[in-house]
């Protein structure tokens, strides 16, 4: 469970077909997910939130995602986990990243600043007391701007079963190469706002590294309404010790009409 947020916001981000588009997201949007381990244990809760803001003069996008476990898992493996960007509203590329957890005891507390003029970014690790800087890639996102800047910027209208999304991601200390195969639509019934849907989706396999966590590369399944709002409503992983899912139980301030059928 200790990873529960950082997939979460690392598996949001499955669009592909670059090009500039309408906006998909607006201010107060808000997100809601149910986490479960092995198909019927409740294990946590996340949420994502966006408002506008200034940082340092700049009109910015601000994202606050916070993470945490439920229920029984609680009991004996507490996890308190908050990520935040600061992203610029017109090029989607962030100005600073936010990384405050605690996961059974393990924590960390990390700030990001991004300098994409000349390719650096300052990693303030407050909990050690060190300051680093580190070479970063041209156009890099940090965990939680991937996710709102492939929501703008990739056309999902003419993809086709067999794509794959690439992109740059910095975490930490590192730059970190993701990707991600786009397997077909599906419709998938779901439950939202308290409301039984069938939603029209894109299905996804993100590429993760096989190990400690995850049984193999290919153990990441995800689901994106097919819509303007290209909204994540499910995900499973296959991990090495048994299962995890994220269903979307609840939104607000969504741009653009959900798309659904009632169920």
């Amino acid at each position: 469970m200790k990873k529960l947020l950082p997939f979460l916001i690392l598996l949001l981000t499955v669009h592909s077909s670059f090009g500039q588009q309408e906006s998909a997201f607006k201010d107060g949007e808000w997100f809601k997910f149910r986490m479960s381990y092995s198909g019927w244990l409740k294990a946590g809760e996340a949420t994502l939130q966006i408002k506008e803001k200034k940082h340092q003069g700049k009109p910015v996008y601000h994202v606050v995602g916070k993470g945490k476990t439920t229920g029984a898992i609680n009991w004996f493996f507490k996890v308190r986990d908050r990520y935040e960007s600061y992203f610029d509203k017109d090029t989607g590329l962030p100005y600073k990243f936010v990384r405050k957890i605690d996961e059974g005891g393990h924590t960390k507390d990390i700030e990001i600043a991004f300098d994409h003029n000349n390719k650096k970014a300052e990693v303030n690790n407050k909990k050690r007391k060190t300051l680093k800087t580190v070479d970063i890639d041209t156009n890099v996102q940090d965990l939680v701007s991937a996710f709102y800047y492939l929501r703008n910027n990739y056309s999902t209208d003419k993809i086709k079963v067999g794509d794959v999304v690439k992109l740059s991601m910095f975490f930490d200390e590192e730059n970190y190469p993701f990707k991600l195969k786009f397997l077909g639509r599906e419709t998938i019934k779901t439950t939202v706002n308290g409301n039984r849907v069938k939603v029209k989706t894109l299905k996804f396999r993100p590429y993760v590294m096989a190990g400690r966590v995850f049984k193999e590369e290919e153990s990441l399944t995800l689901w994106v309404s097919a819509d303007k709002n290209k909204i994540p409503l499910k995900i499973k992983a296959d991990l090495a010790v048994g299962s995890l899912r994220a269903d979307l139980t609840q939104y607000k301030g969504l741009k653009h009409s959900f798309q659904v059928q009632f169920d």
